[in-house]
């Protein structure tokens, strides 16, 4: 393996981590598609790459990926044949040794013959250090990729894709049984209530497994910012107090993980930043005790964090640490409320609805003559009278006419007027 290779996989774009770590691990480990399992990537935590659209490697499902994992140790290697993308096939799993669930990274082999423990190893290290990578991710989750993971929503999107694939196949099996004409009415009754029992346990595993993958549920998610929390505060002899974490109507609730992540990074940052609010003068005062709040409602994560410092915290203390800009994307906001000589309290709110989506100009896709025509079109300006203001021929004018209709996708030249008007191309 070429030493630069890890930091290249690390420092890849998210979308270019898997082919690059593909192209890493070739040599050692031959193969023509890998899927990643890893719950702990905040930008989608089931990818698959191929070589080619029709490779193995790009019709794999997470479920099937999943059904692995029981077979691989954690920080161990698994090789043989699995049934994936509908066929035997010789692969190998390697599961990190970091986060829990451990990462599941499947290759899918060229050839079924047993890779020996000195080919492995490189490969399980580098595994290893780039799902590490990722955990340091989740815990200081960046602007940048927390508007991807928001944005786009890969992982679920594929989830569901693949619910409605098998639900049309079970439809399809079920039409099939009761269209047999050769059966009769007992047995048709027998295997249509065998296919829709088997179809329904397999449609509640994977939407199980989807919600696994992209979700945690409140108690868990407080448990783990408190373990650390209590790392950080104990080597600083400061106590730490915790609120029951409130949700309403009494249910242990199921949160989005961009959310879970962004509301514990931004706790450790503003704890962080009360440990370093010592005050001026030496009578100011230290933070001796810091209590945490964490409640669920109906529309929102509210976080607070109350500390009995000097009460000098300013907004400047969480600019530097991009809090703010860290719940940007998710139409979150931060307020702190300091009192000199009483403390700080911190309130994080973060919605649990995705913000919606800003319009997109639809002008935007329009070249540089092309939006100079339609601003004419929607001065009223006839073809020819667009001809003489441009310098060009009436015919290319009505070919460029004919380009806005399409990408604007107008019928008239009302139509793209009114369009122009509203997005102030005239």
């Amino acid at each position: 393996m070429d030493p630069m290779a890890p930091l290249d996989v690390i420092r890849a774009p998210l979308i270019e981590t898997l082919p690059r770590l593909s192209a890493a691990l070739a040599e050692a480990i031959p193969h023509r598609g890998l899927a990643d399992l890893s719950a702990n990537c905040p930008y989608a935590p089931f990818k698959v790459h191929g070589e080619s659209p029709g490779d193995p490697g790009t019709a794999i499902t997470t479920a099937e990926v999943h059904a692995l994992r029981p077979l691989v140790p954690a920080g161990g290697s698994w090789q043989g044949p699995a049934r994936l993308a509908g066929a035997e096939i010789p692969v190998v799993a390697l599961a990190s040794g970091v986060g829990e669930p451990s990462a599941l990274l499947v290759l899918v082999r060229t050839v079924n013959t047993p890779l020996s423990e000195e080919s492995l190893a490189p490969a399980r290290a580098l595994w290893d250090l780039l799902t590490a990578h990722r955990e340091g991710m989740r815990t200081e989750i960046v602007p940048g990729t927390l508007a991807v993971s928001r944005a786009a929503s890969a992982a679920r999107a594929r989830a569901i894709s693949e619910l409605g694939d098998a639900h049309g196949a079970a439809l399809g099996a079920l039409l099939g049984v009761l269209r047999d004409r050769s059966l009769d009415d007992t047995t048709a009754r027998t295997r249509a209530v065998d296919l829709a029992v088997t179809a329904l346990a397999e449609l509640r595993s994977r939407a199980e497994l989807d919600q696994a993958l992209v979700e945690e549920r409140t108690s868990e998610a407080f448990e783990r910012l408190a373990d650390s929390l209590r790392r950080i505060l104990r080597a600083r002899n400061v106590r730490l107090d915790l609120g029951t974490p409130g949700v309403e109507e009494g249910a242990d609730r199921l949160l989005p993980s961009d959310v879970v992540d962004t509301a514990s990074a931004a706790v450790r940052a503003t704890v962080h930043a009360s440990l370093e609010d010592q005050g001026l003068g030496p009578d100011s005062g230290r933070v001796s005790r810091i209590h945490i709040g964490w409640k669920v409602g109906p529309a929102q994560l509210r976080a607070t964090v109350r500390d009995d410092g000097p009460g000098a915290l300013s907004p400047d203390f969480f600019d530097a640490r991009r809090v703010a800009e860290r719940l940007t994307p998710l139409g979150g906001r931060i307020e702190v409320d300091a009192v000199p000589g009483w403390g700080t309290t911190v309130t994080i709110d973060i919605p649990l609805a995705p913000p919606d989506a800003p319009r997109q100009d639809p002008l935007t896709g329009l070249g540089a003559r092309e939006l100079e025509v339609l601003q004419q079109l929607a001065l009223g300006r006839r073809n020819r009278h667009i001809a003489q203001e441009l310098h060009i021929s009436e015919s290319t004018v009505k070919f460029h006419i004919a380009n806005i209709f399409d990408k604007l996708g107008v019928n008239s030249r009302g139509e793209a007027a009114a369009l122009a008007h509203k997005w102030r191309a005239a």
